[in-house]
């Protein structure tokens, strides 16, 4: 079944090398007016998956990853209409040189070719990730989790009779509908049909693509995103930095997990971090330090400084200067986003240039961490590693490089 999903993504490829972009457009929008059309019909579907998931026990801020409505589908038509009006990455003339011989070499963008989209419960990646690969020329095999097997069955249906009705090939979208483990393992390993592969879940679903993949791999998603608030911090904008990042989503992989804190300004400020928490009844898990100044603190391990928790639970630490606080956030970063609070300049340039990771704040919610946000349009992941890219992954980011070099009969 896979090697049969592989051929077909390599027949639409070399199509979608050459499509034009008012091709490409054309297919997009049909795209966006068939979700629109068929939301009752998604609906329907996801509402297997929810119940499906409830039945198994899944965490409701799982769940609320995994919901779709009619303003969530409305929002994904828009998005691929958003991919549409962005500018074709391909075909662009990076540099030009003429050699002294004659010969002109020019640099120019090419798609990846097929990309695997590896990802859990969150249907809507499966239009996302579809709309940027089909924009950037790339064909895409895509293996959601099983727990949103129905909703991701449906929108691929749908998706694919529009794109044949635009005239480009169904195959440049294609869904694997085993869910268990070795078909993900066994795509890893597609080396004859799959240029890159690329994960986005948890940190279960990294580690094992880059243990079992023999393909290239864009390590994206694992988000254990932190937030120092300085001795020179202004407090009230902390509260609603931390408010902001930890409770807005708290599903997203750029939702603050850990927080840590001055010596110095934690009796005054965590009770009020602690005040906005207790919001949304965010269970806070802290040093012995932490457990002190503010009640109700479950005292935190090793695996709590280190976890993504993906709902309404964070982690404190105390420090006693910003040296600290790097070395605590270094020894537990995902590399995804990390933010410093302080009206300090000289603590601002001490922990943008030695904290390392793919997006770091000053004085700003790690929400933001989003290719929309960013201005770069949408984006089919977060990149935690250096290589090919890091940040978010928008349509530059899905193109390759190539050589055109032109001669007059030169020889050497």
């Amino acid at each position: 079944m896979l090697t049969q999903l592989g051929i077909g993504a390599k027949k639409a490829e070399r199509v979608l090398m050459t499509a034009t972009s008012e091709m490409k457009n054309k297919a997009l929008e049909a795209i966006a007016k068939a979700l629109i059309e068929n939301t009752a019909y998604i609906e329907e579907n996801n509402r297997i998956d929810i119940e499906n998931a409830r039945s198994n026990g899944m965490s409701e801020s799982m769940i609320d990853r995994l919901s779709l409505n009619e303003s969530r589908i409305r929002a994904i038509s828009d998005a691929v209409l958003q991919v549409a009006s962005l500018d074709d990455p391909c075909g662009k003339v990076v540099s030009g040189t003429k050699r002294p011989n004659g010969l002109l070499i020019e640099k120019v963008t090419v798609p990846l070719g097929v990309i695997a989209v590896i990802f859990e419960a969150r249907p809507n990646v499966t239009v996302d990730a579809a709309a940027l690969c089909l924009k950037s020329g790339n064909s895409v095999i895509l293996r959601g989790g099983k727990e949103a097997i129905n909703s991701n069955k449906a929108m691929t249906a749908i998706m694919r009779k529009a794109v044949a009705s635009a005239g480009l090939p169904e195959d440049c979208i294609q869904l694997v509908e085993d869910t268990s483990r070795e078909s993900a393992v066994a795509l890893m390993k597609m080396n004859d049909y799959v240029d890159v592969l690329i994960p986005r879940g948890g940190a279960g679903l990294i580690k094992s693509c880059v243990a079992n993949a023999t393909v290239p791999v864009i390590e994206t998603g694992t988000g254990n995103c932190h937030i120092y608030v300085d001795k020179d911090a202004d407090l009230d904008m902390a509260a609603e930095i931390i408010f902001n990042a930890k409770t807005s989503r708290p599903s997203v992989c750029n939702a603050c997990e850990s927080l840590v804190i001055h010596r110095d300004v934690a009796k005054e400020a965590l009770p009020m971090i602690k005040a906005k928490l207790d919001e949304k009844n965010v269970i806070i898990h802290g040093d012995d330090e932490t457990a002190k100044i503010i009640p109700d603190v479950i005292i935190a391990t090793e695996e709590d400084y280190a976890k993504e928790y993906l709902g309404y639970e964070i982690s404190i630490k105390i420090v006693c200067d910003i040296d600290e606080a790097i070395e605590h956030i270094m020894k537990y970063t995902s590399s995804h986003s990390e933010c410093i609070v302080t009206n300090n300049y000289f603590a601002q340039k001490k922990f943008t240039s030695q904290v390392d990771a793919a997006a770091v704040y000053v004085n700003a919610s790690t929400r933001f961490t989003d290719g929309g946000e960013f201005g770069f349009g949408a984006e089919i992941g977060i990149s935690t590693q250096k290589l090919h890219a890091r940040g978010p992954l928008g349509l530059p980011e899905l193109t390759s490089m190539k050589y055109i070099i032109s001669g007059e009969g030169q020889i050497r």
